[in-house]
């Protein structure tokens, strides 16, 4: 099982053609860690996107009217997103301490995926369950990823971390755009497979398309986690622990949370970098979120709004890859400023949008932009914090990405209800953008990565004056 101490010599080898390097998947545990996404994406697109919020609405709520589901379905949304960012400091420090990044991952996967697998079981009026369900899911799924972002400084060095980022969200725009699409032919066109059709069918009948879409997320996403498992290496240990901490782990853990709080201090770019991140990120999470809304607002057919969900897609696979390759050529932070810039844009286009054709102008744009920088966003993050540290600091910039869902519907919804219309909600935006920009220019990215290598070197000589 590789470690950090072999990383010199297995960063340096290639197991694949020149086409698979330039897209940063030229060995095979990058190419293993990357395929986690693929499978991920599935749930993220057909659970979190397209298909669970509806069948939540017209199935597991269809005893309240559509403001009021619409209401619960933001509740039970805040509640995963509060539980995770809660746990997730302090489950990335346990992590850490007892060398347990794959086993947190696989936990939290089988927790997710088990949640994904029993909406199957969801029938009319089950609005409970559904919620209870669809909030595991969603806290496996970010739980998960907090332990599979923080393999990544472990696999890849400085000169490959943007590109095998960025691949993994390009990985997942193939895996979750790919399911999604099989998805909704079943939903749409059940007699294809052999399910019941046509009118007068049972209420169980009429929704086992859409159930059986559950499941098939669920055995996706375990089936894609099995490269990341079996090809890379559990990190070793942050620490060393001394007969104390061995007997109280969590306490231990707990307690290094406290003083990883302390040491941003000493990550200060790290810190502005999370600081950053959490404000854009607020503005691509609500374009995400809202955009749907915003269309049927406009009264634009679903059918093209669904469509549109599923171009962001796949035009975002060949976009991820390249901004990883732009990246290359002008660093991570430039190429974030690009994508923000981008975004702004992208609000005022979407103050004019009037049609169905400007709403797939619009789709285009955010698919050439969303998955780039948020890769690079991780990316960058991973260069300004110490490896011995990175499942407690990647838990933190799961809690600051959870965050950065919250305030941008807010105030989406308090500015559409002050003017009116969504309109002058989706030029609120902007403000998210702009302040998040202004924070990146703050991040001194050499001078980040400098106190994190020094911060690697600490501990590897204190571990030899130790031994």
């Amino acid at each position: 099982m590789p470690t950090d101490s072999s990383a010199g010599q297995r960063f340096a080898g290639s197991t694949g053609p020149r086409w698979l390097s330039a897209l940063g998947l030229h060995r095979k545990e990058l190419r293993a860690w990357a395929m986690y996404d693929w499978g991920i994406s599935g749930m993220q697109t057909i659970i979190m996107t397209a298909v669970f919020p509806i069948f939540f609405v017209k199935v597991a709520a269809t005893s309240m009217d559509a403001e009021r589901a619409s209401a619960w379905w933001g509740y039970v949304n805040t509640i995963g997103a509060v539980l995770i960012a809660v746990l997730a400091p302090i489950l990335g420090a346990l992590a850490d301490f007892k060398a347990a990044k794959k086993k947190f991952l696989v936990a939290f996967m089988m927790i997710g995926a088990g949640a994904t697998a029993a909406m199957f079981f969801i029938q009319r009026g089950d609005m409970v369950f559904a919620s209870v369900t669809f909030i595991l899911s969603l806290a496996g799924a970010t739980g998960s990823m907090t332990f599979y972002e923080a393999l990544l400084p472990h696999i890849a060095d400085e000169s490959e971390i943007d590109r095998v980022s960025t691949a993994g969200y390009a990985l997942g725009y193939v895996g979750g755009g790919l399911l999604l699409a099989i998805a909704l032919l079943v939903i749409q066109k059940p007699e294809l497979v052999g399910l019941p059709h046509g009118p007068g069918l049972s209420s169980a009948d009429a929704t086992l398309p859409v159930r059986l879409s559950f499941i098939a997320v669920a055995v996706w996403w375990i089936a894609f986690a099995i490269p990341v498992l079996r090809a890379v290496g559990e990190p070793p240990r942050g620490l060393e622990p001394d007969e104390a901490t061995r007997a109280a782990p969590i306490r231990a853990s707990i307690h290094r949370l406290g003083t990883t709080l302390r040491e941003l201090r000493d990550y200060k770019q790290a810190f502005l970098m999370m600081l950053a991140f959490t404000i854009y990120n607020d503005g691509i999470q609500t374009i995400i979120k809202m955009a749907s809304v915003y269309g049927t607002e406009l009264k634009i057919d679903q059918g093209q709004l669904i469509a549109a969900i599923l171009l962001v897609q796949f035009i975002g696979i060949p976009a991820a890859f390249a901004f990883g390759s732009i990246a290359g050529k002008f660093g991570a932070k430039r190429s974030i400023f690009f994508g923000l810039l981008v975004y702004t844009g992208i609000c005022i286009f979407g103050y004019f949008l009037r049609t169905a054709r400007d709403f797939w102008i619009l789709a285009v744009v955010v698919g050439l932009v969303q998955g780039g920088t948020q890769a690079l966003s991780r990316s960058l993050f991973a260069t300004l914090v110490p490896k011995h540290k990175s499942g407690e600091f990647f838990g933190f910039f799961s809690v600051f990405e959870k965050f950065g869902g919250i305030l941008g519907p807010l105030a989406f919804a308090v500015a559409a209800q002050l003017a009116g219309s969504s309109r002058v909600a989706i030029l609120s935006v902007i403000i998210f953008f702009i302040v998040g920009a202004w924070l990146l220019t703050l991040v001194d990215e050499k001078a980040g990565a400098a106190a994190a290598r020094a911060a690697d070197e600490a501990t590897i000589q204190s571990r030899g004056s130790a031994a």
